[in-house]
């Protein structure tokens, strides 16, 4: 029994494990540090260093569209969470974080800008959830959010903008 097994019985309604042929199933992903599972309502990442995580639903299809393990996010440190405030859901991962809520639809947050936004208190904070990808060229980045938006440039570091709300 792997690891990935001794998960997914604490996860068992990730449903039954899908094997594309024979042969397939739990292997050992490309970066040669760790392994993967896909199942009917998820997947099971597995790394020495992160441990064993599941990852599902609209956070697992934005996770695969940026590389899954093999790309800037890395592998899972968290399982899938609800939020504090009981509207959204997350998973924390090696390089970066992917926030969802059924308004906003799935987010990535990294770097600089996402260690701002978690100093802020994160969604309860006064950015509120992000509502975009990282964007921008590599010396211009920026997230927005639900009540603002976070730049970061080389020289400024990341730097939050609250929005004027008019009523």
């Amino acid at each position: 029994m792997t690891l990935i097994d001794d998960k997914w019985a604490q996860v068992s309604w990730l449903g039954a494990p899908v094997d594309a042929g024979a042969g397939s199933g739990e292997g050992p992903l490309p970066d040669g540090r760790g392994a993967a599972r896909d199942y009917q309502n998820g997947s099971i990442y597995w790394s020495p260093q992160s441990g064993a995580h599941e990852v599902h639903g609209d956070i697992r299809v934005l996770y695969a569209s940026h590389g899954g393990a093999g790309g800037f996010l890395g592998y899972p440190v968290t399982d899938e969470l609800g939020t504090p405030d009981g509207v959204g859901r997350y998973n924390h991962f090696e390089g970066g974080s992917i926030y969802w809520t059924p308004r906003t639809g799935p987010h990535e947050v990294h770097g600089a800008i996402r260690d701002l936004w978690a100093s802020t208190g994160w969604e309860n904070g006064f950015l509120g959830y992000p509502v975009s990808d990282e964007t921008g060229p590599p010396d211009n980045r920026a997230n927005r959010f639900d009540h603002g938006h976070v730049t970061w440039t080389p020289a400024g570091g990341a730097v939050a903008h609250r929005s004027v709300a008019f009523d």
